[in-house]
């Protein structure tokens, strides 16, 4: 029985450890290069690659929402990404 209770609690604890790394601190998304980008949660290099081409193309993020405007970021992705995004320098997140 406590082997069985082990083994449970291990399976059930495996995705927490085997999880994605988040970034230690918000993403300025009006600077931040690819490879900084791609620190966020579900941001892999193609993605990462359309935020920095979007904001090339229409310049800085005024609202963190619009980066629902990039191609492959919806409203699902960013109620993941919000935490750890931010508009300025400081490492707090921006709020409209």
């Amino acid at each position: 029985m406590l082997k069985t209770l082990a083994a449970l609690a291990f399976c059930l604890a495996l995705p927490l450890c085997a999880g994605e790394q988040v970034p230690a601190k918000p993403i300025n998304i009006n600077s931040a290069g690819v490879t900084e980008l791609m620190q966020l949660p579900k941001v892999g290099q193609k993605a990462a690659e359309r935020i920095v081409s979007f904001r090339k193309q229409n310049g800085n993020f005024k609202r963190i929402e619009e980066i629902m405007n990039v191609k492959g970021i919806g409203e699902k992705s960013f109620s993941t990404l919000k935490p750890y995004l931010t508009l300025g320098t400081n490492s707090t997140p921006a709020n409209p």
